[in-house]
């Protein structure tokens, strides 16, 4: 009978884990819903194609703001605070159902962009709270590439619905995917975790627990550089590859593989670096091979250096983020909601900086590859300086 009991505790400490994953990829589905049908919605809703941007533009916009709010809620009030994570995400798409003009649109979008840090911020927690030490980085990573494969859900979608009379239904599946994920995760935060040491709720002194530690900080710095890269590449590749000769529907294959990639990078690759304790090594082949790669798309670009090139940088540089989140978990304890909101917030950042930059570079796509390059290569004697700070951690 005890068997049973612990048999059945499993499954449902991971039903949580999925239903996470549902909210998380749902996010970013709302997000990204218009990336690939930027031009034919700036028609029917009768706006121009920056308009249409500014849609998926708000989400890290708000994520750079909110994301210490959210850990700051999360670390005091984790169930309640994903929970409204989850509803408000489904409000968004809901919202965006109302009228079929861009008004509605960014109402929703705005409302979802609120939601995306209570969401993403509880990677870590979700795992602390309902998984035994042994599996937590297995959840980790399965949580983060249910977050990637929200955006592989958003390309298809685009996809199969190409055209202006197809976005009512895109939204309205959107709504439904993100009403049913809510409704899970209610469901299964019915009840609190089991496995997390209880300790005294951080309140006021999270944001000085988590940015007071030295590792923190360094992973904080080293995010800039691989989210940065990653946003980078996959809002201009079209743009930077077009002159060799890549159609933007070849392109657009290109960095489906690349997120493809990255999902499986992420829900494969943490969990054996985890195990061996090879963190540092791994960030730091990904982010040399990450360089060496922007290099060749810079020298030799074209259909078949695109797709190899951009599909390693998402296997081996998507996988960073929850490996290092892993690390957050491990170190923060009790701040770990607001340590993971100084991740994602320095990784947007990191987007919004490197993204500008080789936005002003895009009708130069020599340099704009060398920078991302650049920004990768910069970022190498950092995630080798974590070497020592990493052993002790284990040694702890």
């Amino acid at each position: 009978m005890a068997e049973v009991r612990h048999v059945t505790g499993l499954r449902s400490r991971w039903l949580v884990i999925a239903a996470f994953a549902l909210v998380g990829a749902a996010t970013q589905l709302v997000w990204l819903n218009f990336a690939g049908v930027t031009t034919v919605a700036a028609s029917r809703y009768g706006v121009s194609e920056n308009a249409i941007g500014w849609l998926a533009q708000v989400f890290p916009l708000l994520y750079v703001v909110l994301a210490i709010p959210a850990g700051l809620i999360l670390d005091r009030w984790f169930r309640s605070g994903l929970i409204v994570g989850a509803v408000l995400t489904a409000l968004g798409a809901v919202l965006r159902l109302i009228g079929d003009d861009y008004s509605w649109l960014l109402i929703g979008q705005i409302v979802a962009s609120v939601a995306q840090p209570l969401v993403l911020n509880a990677v870590t927690g979700i795992t602390g709270r309902y998984l035994e030490e042994r599996d937590r980085p297995t959840g980790i990573a399965a949580g983060t590439a249910s977050i990637f494969a929200g955006m592989v859900i958003a390309f298809l979608l685009a996809a199969v619905l190409p055209d202006s009379s197809d976005l009512p239904t895109m939204l309205v599946i959107t709504a439904v995917f993100s009403v049913v994920a809510a409704a899970a995760m209610m469901v299964a935060l019915r009840k609190p975790g089991e496995h997390k040491v209880e300790r005294r709720r951080p309140d006021r002194n999270a944001l000085r627990l988590a940015w007071g530690d030295p590792l923190i900080r360094r992973l904080c710095l080293l995010a800039i550089f691989p989210f940065g890269v990653f946003v980078a590449m996959t809002t201009f590749a079209q743009a930077l590859l077009e002159p060799a000769g890549v159609s933007g529907e070849t392109a657009s294959t290109i960095l489906l593989v690349n997120v493809v990639a990255g999902v499986i990078g992420s829900a494969v690759v943490p969990v054996i670096v985890v195990r061996r304790r090879a963190e540092s090594s791994l960030l730091v082949l990904s982010l040399t091979v990450t360089a060496f790669a922007c290099v060749l798309l810079a020298v030799v670009p074209g259909v078949v250096v695109g797709f190899v090139a951009i599909t390693v940088i998402g296997f081996l540089l998507l996988p960073a983020l929850p490996i290092v989140l892993e690390l957050v978990e491990r170190r923060t304890g009790e701040a770990e909601g607001t340590g993971a909101g100084l991740i994602w917030m320095a990784g947007n950042l990191g987007g919004l900086l490197v993204a500008v930059a080789v936005g002003l570079l895009v009708d130069h796509p020599l340099i704009a590859f060398l920078v991302m390059g650049v920004v990768a290569l910069v970022a190498v004697p950092g995630a080798r300086a974590l070497r020592r700070p990493i052993a002790e951690l284990d040694a702890e």
